[in-house]
């Protein structure tokens, strides 16, 4: 199989796991974001300890290195949960939703021997469109509409996901299994922000369970998914697959709240599809 068929269905799986994230999320709404989000990214580093209990070099990296990181899976994270605090959620995360789009943008400024093809832009924005109507379509009443510096914050957080992902490729070669190193120091440093920032709370065990769920797949398996998918293949085609996560996220939460699907979903869908296939074959 070709290095660019492996990296996409690398990228599928991040995706797919990505998904659930929503869904999780909404039954775990209970929570406090930043305890949630620090426990998952704990359990979800944690099938690479045994790597490195083995070899103990697999985290043996630069500490440039480990910065990156820091700043991908902790300044993420940390700008997107304030700004679905003091923004419209659903405006908000569509706003986060410019990452895709920002990875095949700033490709070719991040990474040597890419330029950036008329096709490239072209499918990036319809996918981006395509991810606005499924997300407005799929929300309950009315979009709240007004502005909020929140949205600055979601847009900060799209910004420091691509940035970091496209980064990844022009740091000194490091092995997946330190992404787990990432995760571990980012979800202490969430765990610091609930004890700084929020009230404490009393987990079930039904919200341990799913914390579990949460942390080793989309904060977890997911992020060592995305980073051999990178590794692999054109940035500019994953970050036009990657307009696949809002679409088949807002549908699994219909499907998990019971609501019907709607002519939005299925536009949508027409649109992210045919974008990731313009993306995908060209050149």
């Amino acid at each position: 199989m070709q290095a660019s068929a492996k990296a996409n269905l690398h990228a599928l799986g991040a995706i797919a796991l990505w998904a659930a994230l929503a869904s999780l999320g909404v039954t775990l709404r209970h929570v406090p974001p930043f305890l949630l989000t620090g426990i998952a990214l704990v359990i979800g580093s944690m099938p690479a300890w045994p790597l490195v209990a083995r070899n103990p070099r697999l985290w043996a990296i630069a500490p440039s290195t480990l910065a990156l990181g820091i700043y991908g899976l902790f300044g993420y994270h940390f700008l997107l949960f304030i700004a679905l605090r003091v923004a419209p959620a659903v405006e908000a995360n569509l706003v986060n939703y410019l990452w895709p789009l920002f990875i095949v943008v700033l490709a070719p400024l991040f990474l040597r021997g890419l330029t950036l093809r008329p096709a490239h832009v072209l499918a990036a924005l319809v996918a981006f469109a395509g991810a606005a109507i499924a997300i407005l379509g799929a929300q309950d009443g009315a979009a709240a509409g007004g502005w909020s510096w929140g949205y600055l914050l979601a847009l900060g957080a799209a910004f420091i996901w691509a940035s970091y992902s496209l980064l990844t490729q022009r740091v000194a070669a490091f092995p997946t299994a330190a992404i787990g190193l990432f995760g571990l120091v980012s979800g202490l440093l969430s765990l610091l922000c609930h004890v700084l920032l929020e009230p404490a709370a009393t987990l079930s065990a039904r919200d341990w369970l799913l914390l579990a769920v949460m942390g080793l797949g989309p904060l977890g398996a997911a992020f060592f998914l995305w980073d051999r998918a990178l590794k692999l293949g054109d940035a500019r085609q994953i970050g036009i697959l990657s307009y696949i996560t809002p679409l088949a996220s807002t549908a699994l939460l219909l499907v998990v709240s019971g609501r019907a699907f709607s002519w939005s979903i299925g536009l949508a869908a027409v649109m992210i599809i045919g974008a990731a296939v313009l993306g995908t074959r060209t050149r």
